[in-house]
């Protein structure tokens, strides 16, 4: 059976590619086929794609989830949506807006292609990705449990529990939560991550600490399914 999760956050900038790109090689350290899919980014560049060296917009998160695949996928069905301007979404796509319909197709496309397919959200739960539709909808829509990213930072448990709150409103089954410690010189690291978990009733998938440098398959050891 085809399996999947959609991967969001309490925010943007909270670690979000971190944690999915972690999930992808933990996945496929378990012996699991596994591709990514980033529908809808901002803040992409021009870079030369394929044979034909024609210059097209890419996203650095995109491309990650790309490389760590386990087959080979083309970037516009991993991105549909690339926007140049680093903004929300709904903004820096106003001439050429998301249809859901259009990332339906590419999801349906990459869930033949391996056992687990991990979508990765854009911002939080309700950023906008066009003037009438959020990152819900487009979660709705492709009807995957949710794994909700918490960047571990000032503020980070009230965020947390307005999220899971917002995501269970929606109808969606949340799998479980991971912490990113994206600050490296907060305060009480621990004792945050403490309270979020005895105020979420959901699993800890992982902590995954802060790093200079990113080492996935570090972090994929410290992520961890029931």
């Amino acid at each position: 059976m085809q399996k999947g999760y959609f991967i969001t956050g309490t925010d943007t900038d909270v670690g979000k590619t971190w944690a999915t790109i972690a999930l992808m090689r933990y996945f496929k350290q378990k012996g699991y086929s596994v591709v990514g899919m980033k529908p809808v980014a901002a803040g992409c560049s021009f870079s030369a794609d394929g044979d034909d060296n024609h210059s097209l917009l890419h996203n650095e998160d995109a491309l990650l989830i790309q490389a760590n695949a386990s087959v080979a996928v083309s970037y516009e069905l991993i991105n549909p949506y690339a926007y140049c301007l680093p903004v929300s979404p709904h903004i820096a796509g106003v001439k050429n807006p998301v249809n859901l319909a259009k990332v339906v197709e590419c999801f349906d496309e990459l869930k033949q292609l391996a056992d687990i397919v991990l979508v990765e959200g854009a911002g939080g739960w309700y950023a906008p990705i066009n003037h009438y539709e959020d990152i819900s909808d487009l979660a709705k829509k492709l009807a995957l449990p949710i794994i909700l990213v918490v960047g571990i930072k000032l503020g980070c448990i009230n965020h947390a529990k307005l999220s899971y709150q917002a995501i269970e409103q929606s109808g969606l089954v949340c799998a479980g939560w991971i912490a990113v410690c994206v600050d490296g010189d907060m305060l009480f690291i621990d004792e945050n991550i403490e309270t979020i978990k005895a105020a979420l009733p959901l699993p800890l998938l992982g902590v995954l600490p802060h790093l200079a440098e990113a080492d996935f398959d570090y972090l994929a050891g410290r992520i961890a399914f029931a």
